[in-house]
């Protein structure tokens, strides 16, 4: 695929180090070997000493009674939607991947401690890495959109498809208990487990067992794995997806907890988009192995025949369609990325307000859970400005805010720090992926706000970076009233219990905890409030919405 990038745009996405890798933990391998040796090892045992076990595909009756029998449309047109969205999410969440190329199964994202990671490169001891110089290339052949630092385009291909992924669950789970066709997926009797696996033996050791008509039935390890993708891995997959979102992990911390954390959350992820992976490359092969016309006559047309072609062309014009808009997204992703924007905005921004938005966070984190380990991200500030007020320690710093309040006020950090402060103990998220846990110290944004006195307008604040975006141009963002005066969100000065780092802030950043971290504004210069962020910047609601296309509303 090839796209037009300015020079800018063609140093941020198309680095020169585009290698692939992929780099286990020994302990890892060592639990690959072990799941291999129980599962294909024993029944390789089993075969050797003991022979072939009894096939139970071979009594199974030619039609079942009272069993269901075809595959009605609805059935049929949900499977092959779920295979489009499934495309969708799996290329897109590769993109995501990229931006944090590491997995972990702890809070903090000490570089070492990943299990696996996509990136050749070490993280260096010697100089400053921010978690954005740790991001990869992915090629647009395998993700969505693709190429590097595309995680905001890749989120909106994300999260448009999940909704209506789940509602064609809803509605195929809801249609699968009303009609019989619930037997052809549900097991009936334990017994299914020792079938299952005499079935496995046959496979796994390159012997076909009797192949049911699946016009009525499966075998008993197909009913067991299409069961466990319908009632394991999806669920896995929402409920693990929940876990990563700030707004959820503050406020019900539970959840979360069902991995681990939050990062055993972002892994389980990944393992159940391997899961999906591997189950459709392994469905597609028996399909084919097994009678490929007969096969697709089932799930295209719903009849049971081996000789009309009709399912097999249907079927190979449904997989063209979904190539031919993998090409269309790529082409909507870099010509058309605001109108990709708006559309995820219109969905999910809708859902978010309307749900996890309202959530208030709660402080559950001790100083024990403190991270040995905080990813820096952005650069520290050029600017004469900046520079002059470190280099004295900020006593000269003044936090001004104005707009359309009753009492704008400059007010020196002295000032800041007399009017009280607040202290918690919080999870940082960023969207890239990886996670922190720190303490900030500093002024809730509820008296600033009582000083200050907006006008009944306002719904919006805007905080002013003295550090840069990305593409250059100055850093700021965006959030509602509403959240910045919920609990937990306050003007940190104070970083596990020092003076809050240069490299994380200094003078000041925001914490509001039910949003990523990018709308955590760090080295903030100064406050507005305003009526609507679509007066600000571009309108979008803040540097990396203007360039990146990242959502206003950052719940998830």
């Amino acid at each position: 695929m090839f796209t037009r990038f300015s020079e800018a745009e063609k140093a941020v996405h198309f680095p020169p180090d585009r290698r692939m890798f992929i780099g286990l933990k020994p302990q890892v391998w060592l639990a690959i070997l072990a799941l291999l040796l129980v599962t294909v090892g024993a029944a390789w045992i089993q075969y050797l000493t003991l022979g072939l076990p009894e096939d139970p595909s071979a009594s199974l009756p030619p039609v079942p009674a009272g069993g269901p029998a075809g595959f009605p449309y609805w059935l049929r047109l949900s499977h092959w939607v779920n295979f489009f969205f499934l495309v969708l999410i799996i290329r897109s969440g590769l993109s995501i991947l990229m931006d944090h190329p590491r997995l972990y199964w702890n809070n903090g994202c000490l570089p070492g401690s990943e299990w696996i990671r996509f990136t050749p490169l070490k993280v260096p001891e010697d100089k400053i890495w921010t978690a954005k110089e740790d991001a990869r290339y992915i090629s647009p052949w395998i993700g969505l959109p693709g190429y590097r630092h595309s995680v905001g385009l890749a989120r909106c291909w994300h999260f448009l498809t999940v909704p209506f992924f789940l509602l064609n669950g809803a509605v195929f789970i809801t249609l699968l208990f009303t009609t019989n066709q619930w037997k052809r997926l549900v097991p009936a009797s334990w017994h299914i487990l020792p079938d299952a696996w005499r079935v496995f033996v046959h496979y796994a050791t390159f012997h076909m067992p009797a192949e049911p008509n699946g016009f009525y039935h499966y075998n008993a390890l197909q009913q067991l794995s299409y069961f466990a993708v319908v009632f394991l891995l999806a669920p896995l997959a929402m409920v693990s997806g929940m876990a990563m979102s700030p707004a959820i992990e503050n406020r019900f911390h539970w959840i979360p907890r069902l991995f681990g954390n939050r990062q055993g959350a972002r892994s389980v992820h990944f393992l159940v988009m391997l899961a999906y992976t591997g189950f459709i490359l392994i469905h597609v092969a028996m399909v084919a192995a097994t009678g490929l016309g007969r096969n697709m006559n089932h799930i295209v047309t719903g009849t049971d025949s081996a000789s009309e072609p009709t399912g097999l062309w249907v079927g190979a014009a449904i997989l063209l369609f979904t190539l031919f808009f993998g090409f269309a997204a790529h082409w909507l992703s870099w010509k058309r990325p605001r109108s990709l924007q708006r559309a995820e905005a219109f969905v999910n921004e809708s859902l978010w307000r309307l749900s996890i938005n309202r959530f208030k966070p709660r402080i559950y984190y001790k100083k024990k859970d403190i991270s040995p380990k905080f990813w820096a991200n952005g650069k520290i500030p050029g600017s004469s400005e900046w520079q002059a007020l470190a280099a004295n320690g900020f006593s000269d710093y003044k936090l001004k805010i104005s707009g359309l309040v009753k009492n704008p006020v400059e007010l020196p950090l002295s000032e800041l720090k007399a009017m009280g402060k607040e202290q918690q103990i919080t999870m940082h998220h960023c969207i890239q992926g990886w996670s922190g846990v720190a303490e900030w110290g500093g002024l809730p944004l509820k008296t600033l706000i009582d000083l200050v006195q907006p006008y009944p307008s306002v719904t919006t604040l805007v905080f002013y970076s003295f550090g840069e975006g990305l593409y250059g141009g100055t850093y700021y963002d965006t959030h509602t009233l509403d959240n910045c005066l919920k609990p937990a969100s306050i003007l940190a000065w104070e970083m596990n219990y020092r003076p809050l780092p240069e490299l994380y802030g200094a003078p000041l950043r925001l914490r509001v905890e039910n949003q990523l971290g990018y709308k955590m504004v760090k080295w903030i210069a100064r406050i507005e409030f305003v009526d609507s962020h679509t007066t600000v910047g571009k309108g979008f609601g803040g540097k990396n919405e203007d360039d990146e296309y990242y959502d206003l509303i950052a719940n998830s």
